[in-house]
């Protein structure tokens, strides 16, 4: 008997044909054509791919959005003011309008943005003047503030708001933004697709004041004279779902990094909370402003090489070669071709792949001058030690700027700054801010919360701090009860956190702080790296060394490798972490000179102390033995005890400097002594009070000086 398999007929398109039941359970699986896949291959935005993958720029949680976007608002307002030669004055609001939603407005005082450019500039990613020159600034890639756009437009459907003003008597232009995804093109709301000009004076106030938009007009008053008008400026407001929190990592830790970095700037800040925090500049030195540059050889690859052979214009390879790159004359683009074997005069439209990879190898070994650095603006070990000493507060102070170098053909410089003593963050919290702390805290543990939350604390001073309180370690901070809460501040503020204390290190890129991926960094890798030993710091293997030490550690350069596009962690180049070892060494020497000379000054204290205690009691003895006149041997055996002692004498000028001697430190250092009591002030006091009775054993020298 013959069976008959009738098979169903499908019904296909024109993109696709029936493939037979291979699995065997009746199923028809349906393949693809070659014709059909094409059709469904399209371009894909840079904006809609980084809408999806927005992690990349430093959007991936709710709080680190809110600090990335007042990052770049704040980085853009520095760049424009300095490239305008106004000194920086910056405001900064932070509201919040709504369950985890905020609005955020940063405001500068700087030239203002041309009517045309407001869309491109805030309405498309990668659109920017910094990417294709080669100079230091802050921004590099121009995605920074129109990403920071884009989030809050998919996170709460609102537009960018912007209002930019370059004259007081001409208008200001006003614009509400969102981009299109697809398309990475601005899509402009307001004024029927083109804007809305605000005209200047009365006018222009009583429109804003109407509509509601959000303008600083005036200055802080200063002493007697009236407020004067804000001339110029751009202001930049988005709302976004974010999430406010205080501590490390925060926006508040941000702008104080910010203005230690750039000592010029004055920066007005208003906190979710209604908090006014205002830094003042402690200079009105504003950076040198640096030059552009074009490619070093050294810098540049194969590919890149071949592809600005076919976009030049200049008709001969040595034309080529001394127009198209920084440090080569004529004659040194001369030696390159007779290196490689080609001539000088070869057209570079003839110049094929073989031609131009001889020239690669030829450049390579070809000697060639490093490339100018005035193309970067480091801060300068003065105005390092002003910022560092404006806000970390310490006893001693040094700073070092190592000589430019260059990576890559890349020209860069590092500077270190450091700050020893001073009380740590969390002896200054007030009960109120750690009530509040406690609460916004998303950390499961006490512990876990005072060791994420302030900078410089290691899990032993934290263990400290819990046990003087009397709370347990896996305590949630959110259940405490205030008279908990008491006890912890109370206990915060009287253990000696300077043993276990860990280093606090404070990463800067072209004078921006760097809050995230500290153990990416290349920075973090050279300080852990470090023998701190013989400076004098207790560090444990594989650890950041302990003790009340903050390191600021700055790296200037035209284009800084950094390790994703969020800017959050630097490359560990060689010659990088070289650079970063050497100024981390430099301020080190500096730093164990320090603490060495204090330590025999307490030595030598502590004996003097010693000897003061029983002074009375051995001159009476001897003249009751020998028949010696008390006084006059208790005189001798004074100036005895001074002359063995004298190192607790020494004094130190604010510079580090001996007084009266010569310099040890060498320049770049600030020390904040505590006025002591003199020796001869001590010396006479007990001589005043030799006929009385010998201190108790457990009277130091600074309870007979009070």
């Amino acid at each position: 008997m013959s069976t008959t398999l009738i098979v169903p007929e499908y019904e296909t398109d024109a993109d696709s044909e029936p493939l037979s039941d291979v699995s065997g359970n009746g199923q028809t699986r349906r393949r693809a054509t070659a014709e059909g896949m094409a059709a469904k291959q399209r371009d894909i935005s840079v904006s809609e791919f980084f809408a999806k993958n927005r992690h990349l720029l430093g959007f991936d949680n709710p709080r680190k959005a809110l600090l990335t976007a007042v990052k770049e608002a704040v980085d853009n307002s520095l760049d424009a003011c300095e490239e305008g030669g106004i000194l920086p004055e910056i405001w900064v609001h932070i509201e919040q309008t709504g369950e985890n939603r905020f609005k955020l407005g940063v405001q500068d005082n700087g030239p203002g943005i041309v009517k045309k450019q407001i869309p491109l500039i805030f309405g498309k990613l990668l659109y920017g003047s910094k990417f294709h020159r080669l100079r230091m600034s802050r921004g590099q890639q121009g995605i920074g503030i129109s990403a920071a756009g884009m989030y809050g437009m998919l996170t709460t459907g609102k537009p960018v708001k912007i209002i930019s003003k370059i004259s007081l008597r001409k208008p200001a232009h006003y614009y509400e933004i969102q981009i299109d995804t697809k398309k990475n093109h601005p899509e402009i709301l307001n004024g029927k697709g083109e804007g809305v000009d605000i005209p200047p004076n009365d006018a222009g106030r009583a429109y804003i004041e109407q509509h509601g938009i959000e303008w600083v007009a005036e200055y802080d008053p200063e002493g007697d004279r009236p407020p004067q008008s804000v001339k110029s400026g751009t202001r930049v407001t988005i709302e976004m779902e974010a999430k406010y929190q205080r501590g490390r990592g925060s926006v508040d830790d941000y702008l104080e990094q910010t203005v230690i970095a750039n000592p010029h700037v004055t920066l007005h800040y208003l906190d979710p909370e209604g908090n006014s925090m205002i830094y003042r500049r402690s200079t009105t030195q504003l950076p040198v402003e640096p030059k552009e540059i074009k490619p070093h050889p050294y810098g540049v690859e194969l590919g890149r090489l071949v592809t600005m052979l076919k976009e030049t214009k200049a008709p001969t390879l040595t034309q080529f070669l001394s127009t198209s790159f920084s440090r080569v004359s004529p004659a040194v683009a001369r030696r390159i071709c007779e290196e490689a074997k080609i001539s000088a005069r070869a057209p570079t439209k003839r110049i094929g792949r073989q031609e131009a990879d001889a020239l690669f190898q030829a450049i390579k070994r070809t000697k060639i001058k490093a490339p100018a650095t005035d193309c970067i603006s480091p801060i300068g070990e003065d105005l390092l030690l002003k910022g560092l000493r404006h806000v970390v507060p310490g006893q001693f102070y040094c700073a070092a700027t190592r000589p430019p170098s260059v990576y890559r053909g890349n020209p860069f410089q590092i500077e270190v700054a450091l700050a020893y003593g001073g009380a740590n963050q969390v002896q200054k919290v007030s009960l109120e801010l750690l009530t509040e702390l406690l609460h916004e805290s998303d950390a499961r543990t006490l512990r876990q919360f005072i060791v994420n939350t302030f900078d410089g604390l290691g899990a032993e001073a934290a263990d400290r701090i819990l046990r003087t309180a009397k709370c347990g370690t896996r305590q949630s901070p959110g259940k405490l009860k205030l008279a908990d809460i008491k006890q912890l501040h109370e206990a915060m503020q009287n253990v000696n956190l300077s043993e276990g204390q860990t280093m606090q290190v404070l990463r800067y890129a072209n004078r921006v702080p760097l809050q995230f991926k500290q153990r990416d960094c290349a920075i973090t890798d050279s300080v852990v790296k470090m023998n701190w030993r013989p400076y004098g710091l207790s560090q444990s293997r594989g650890g950041l060394p302990t003790g009340p030490v903050t390191v600021m550690v700055h790296m200037a350069s035209v284009w800084v490798p950094f390790t994703s596009e969020s800017k959050e962690a630097i490359a560990g180049y060689p010659e990088i972490q070289k650079e970063l070892r050497l100024g981390l060494q430099a301020v080190g020497r500096k730093l164990g000179m320090y603490l060495r000379r204090r330590n025999r000054v307490k030595q030598e204290g502590e004996r003097r102390s010693i000897f003061l205690r029983y002074l009375g009691e051995v001159a009476t003895a001897v003249s009751a033995i020998n028949g010696t006149p008390r006084d006059p041997l208790f005189e001798q055996l004074l100036k005895v005890a001074k002359r063995k002692t004298s190192e607790a004498d020494v004094r130190l000028d604010e510079r580090g400097k001996i007084i009266d001697e010569e310099d040890d430190f060498g320049d770049n250092v600030l020390i904040v002594e505590p006025e002591p009591v003199t020796a001869d002030e001590l010396l006479a006091l007990v001589a005043s009070r030799k006929n009385a009775p010998p201190p108790r054993e457990d009277v130091t020298l600074e309870d007979a000086a009070v």
